[in-house]
């Protein structure tokens, strides 16, 4: 009986009038099995609504956690790359030391020099890489430990070889001898005037006429005065076959054989002899053979 065919009748507004429509008891049965079913959905998923709004807020606790976790390893990762570069700062003035003072003993290659394959981070570090760059930082930390320490043991060298050659240290003209622009550096070169390579033996540092010049270190006058192309020049002998020009001088305040003090002025950047303008002509000569001024400086 349940599924029979039913008839609906429907009454208008209108006397006498009504409509009527059959359905089958099939139909029925399945539209309220379709209802019960659909409330029945409704009532279970209805029971994790909570759990969803706590997932939600673990998931936004999460990727604040994250967040934090991606800004502490690129700025670790700022800090360690600062690191390499102070590291290495610090060698390079130790092979300038050695180079100097003659102890032999080159700095083996660093973390610095060989761990450049992974770019640097600036900004955000995906997921699938922070463990890997976790590990990098990692394996960097250990070996900058390793450069400090080989570093410290360097250092000790340095100290005791500065002990025994205090008196070496004292005569190496190892500042500028005047502020202002490096122009020209040590090395071949057009001359300004011939237009022809030629060896330009020392440093050109332009600045205004009249800045101080300075004794780089500890010497005696062995010359003051006017050298033709040279201009006004002085040269100092700091000992150890090692004797310094300053050139085209506005004026010098030394005269031969006088003593000098490294930091003691000399003399005033000038525009004299064979000059294209206002400049020092400074070089470095070992057994008046000309080298690289830098080799010495350490300033």
């Amino acid at each position: 009986m349940l599924f029979k065919n039913y008839q609906i009748v429907v009454f208008k507004d209108r006397v006498g009038s009504c409509g009527h429509m059959r359905i089958s008891g099939w139909l029925i049965f399945l539209l309220v099995l379709l209802i019960l079913g659909l409330t029945g959905a409704v009532i279970y998923l209805w029971s994790f609504y909570p759990k969803s709004l706590s997932s939600a807020y673990h998931l936004r606790e999460s990727e604040k956690t994250i967040q934090t976790q991606n800004a502490q390893i690129v700025a670790m990762s700022s800090k360690l790359q600062s690191l390499e570069e102070d590291i290495r700062r610090v060698q390079q003035f130790d092979a300038k030391l050695r180079v100097m003072m003659n102890v032999d003993r080159d700095p083996p290659e660093t973390s610095a020099q060989t761990d450049r394959q992974e770019p640097a981070t600036h900004g955000y570090v995906p997921l699938y890489r922070q463990d890997l760059l976790a590990k990098r930082m990692h394996s960097l930390a250990d070996k900058i430990a390793e450069d400090v320490s080989l570093e410290e043991v360097r250092q000790q060298e340095l100290i005791l070889a500065l002990r025994e050659n205090r008196d070496f240290m004292v005569m190496t003209p190892s500042i500028w001898p005047a502020e202002g622009h490096l122009t020209s550096g040590f090395g071949n070169r057009l001359n300004p005037f011939t237009g022809k390579a030629v060896l330009h033996a020392g440093l050109d540092i332009a600045n205004r006429i009249g800045t101080p010049i300075v004794a780089p270190a500890r010497g005696t006058v062995v010359s003051a005065g006017w050298q033709n192309a040279y201009g006004n020049c002085v040269v100092i002998n700091h000992g150890n076959s090692i004797t310094t020009r300053y050139a085209h001088m506005e004026k010098f305040v030394v005269k031969e054989g006088q003593e000098v003090n490294r930091g003691e002025v000399i003399g005033t950047i000038g525009n004299t002899g064979r000059s294209t303008g206002p400049h020092l002509h400074y070089e470095v000569r070992v057994g008046d053979v000309p080298v690289n001024p830098m080799r010495y400086i350490l300033n």
